[in-house]
C-alpha cells in the first residue's frame, strides 16, 4: 500500500503541472486584468503601461506562466500612482508556497483573500455534505428494505422531481415560499442573504438560520441522487448469498443490514462522495451568488469576471490538488471496506 500511494503522489505531479499550464492559458484570455484593478477604471495607456510594465503583464504568456510558478524579483507595483507601492518586489512562485498577489485587492495576498472566504464555505459545505450523506442513507436504506412500498414508490417520485430541478430554480422557489410568503402570511420567516442580521452581529443562532435556505438548496440535488445510489446498491447486496446465509445464521437483522450489506453497498457509495468532496473547496457559485453567502464561489466569480489570475489559479490549483488526494484517499478506503482489494 505504501509503494503504491508513492507512485500515485508522483503521477499526480506531471498531471498537476499539465492543468496548470491548461488553466493559466485560458486564464490569459478571460479578459483585461488592467481594466479594473482595485476597484478604479485605469484608461489613460501611459498608466496601463506602467503597471503592465511592473506587474511583468507586458510579457510572453509562457514567461507570465514561469513567473507565477518558480517567482521572479520585479519592481515594487505602484496601483494607484501615489508613489508608495501596494505589493513587494520579490515573489517566489506557487512551488515555493507563494501564490502572489491579488489584483483586485490592493495589497492583499492571494491567500489572504482566499482565507477570508474559506472558512464560509467549508461552513456551508461540510453542513450541506452531512445532511446529504445522512438522509440519503436513511432514506435510500429504508426503500430498499421496503421495495415498491407507498413511500419507496413516493421518494423514488419526488427524488427524480428534485433532481430534474435547476438549482437556480429551487432557490428562487425556496426564497419566494419560506421568505416572501411566510412574511406575508405572519408566519416565522428565513432570511435570504448573508450570513447575519448586521444589525444582531454574527452569532451562531443568526448564522445558522441564514444556512437554512443554502443548504437546502445544495442539499437537494445531490439529496435525490445519493438517496438512489443507495437504494441500488442495497437492493443488490441484500439479494446475494451471503446476505442469505447470515440471516439463516440467526444473526440479528440490524447486523445483516448495517455490517454485511451496508459495509458492500458503500463502494459506489464512496467514489460518488470522493468525487464531490474536493469541490466543497470551490464553494457554490449559483447558491453563493443567489443568497449573497460570502463564500469560495463567490469569490471565484467576482474575480474571474475582473480577471484577477493569481486569485482564481489559487482557487483552480487548490480544487485540483485537492481532487488528486481525495480520489487517493477514496482508493485507500476501498482497501478498508473490501478486504479482497489489494493494490500492488
Amino acid at each position: 500500500m505504501t509503494r503504491y500511494i508513492i507512485r500515485r503522489l508522483l503521477q499526480a505531479v506531471p498531471l498537476v503541472f499539465i492543468i496548470s499550464i491548461v488553466l493559466f492559458v485560458l486564464m490569459q484570455n478571460m479578459g483585461d486584468p488592467l481594466a479594473t484593478m482595485g476597484g478604479r477604471t485605469i484608461t489613460r495607456s501611459a498608466e496601463r503601461e506602467r503597471l503592465a510594465r511592473q506587474l511583468g503583464l507586458d510579457k510572453p504568456i509562457m514567461v507570465q506562466y514561469l513567473y507565477w510558478l518558480v517567482g521572479n524579483d520585479w519592481t515594487k507595483v505602484d496601483l494607484d500612482g501615489d508613489g508608495v507601492p501596494e505589493t513587494p518586489g520579490r515573489r517566489r512562485g506557487i512551488l515555493r508556497g507563494d501564490l502572489g498577489m491579488s489584483i483586485v485587492n490592493r495589497g492583499k495576498t492571494v491567500v489572504e483573500v482566499i482565507w477570508e472566504r474559506l472558512p464560509n464555505t467549508l461552513l456551508l459545505m461540510l453542513t450541506s455534505e452531512a445532511v446529504i450523506i445522512i438522509g440519503a442513507l436513511i432514506l435510500g436504506i429504508y426503500s430498499a428494505l421496503r421495495q415498491y412500498s407507498v413511500l419507496d414508490n413516493l421518494t423514488t417520485t419526488l427524488t427524480f422531481v428534485f433532481y430534474s430541478l435547476p438549482v437556480f430554480y429551487f432557490a428562487l422557489l425556496s426564497m419566494y415560499i419560506f421568505s416572501i410568503n411566510f412574511k406575508r402570511w405572519g408566519l416565522p420567516y428565513l432570511p435570504t442573504v448573508g450570513m447575519f442580521d448586521p444589525q444582531v452581529g454574527r452569532t451562531p443562532g443568526q448564522v445558522i438560520l441564514h444556512m437554512i435556505l443554502p443548504v437546502m438548496t445544495l442539499s437537494f440535488g445531490y439529496f435525490a441522487a445519493y438517496s438512489r445510489y443507495i437504494r441500488s446498491t442495497m437492493l443488490e447486496v441484500m439479494s446475494q448469498d451471503y446476505i442469505r446465509t447470515a440471516k439463516a445464521k440467526g444473526l440479528p437483522y440490524r447486523d445483516v443490514v448495517l455490517v454485511h450489506a451496508l459495509k458492500n453497498a458503500s463502494l459506489p457509495i464512496v467514489t460518488v462522495v470522493g468525487l464531490d468532496l474536493p469541490f466543497l473547496l470551490g464553494g457554490a457559485v449559483v447558491t453563493e451568488r443567489i443568497f449573497a453567502w460570502p463564500g469560495m464561489g463567490r469569490l471565484f466569480l467576482d474575480h474571474l469576471t475582473r480577471a484577477d489570475t493569481p486569485v482564481v489559479m489559487g482557487i483552480l490549483m487548490m480544487t485540483v490538488v485537492a481532487v488528486v488526494l481525495f480520489t487517493l484517499i477514496t482508493d485507500i478506503t476501498y482497501a478498508w471496506l473490501d478486504p479482497r482489494i489489494r493494490y500492488t
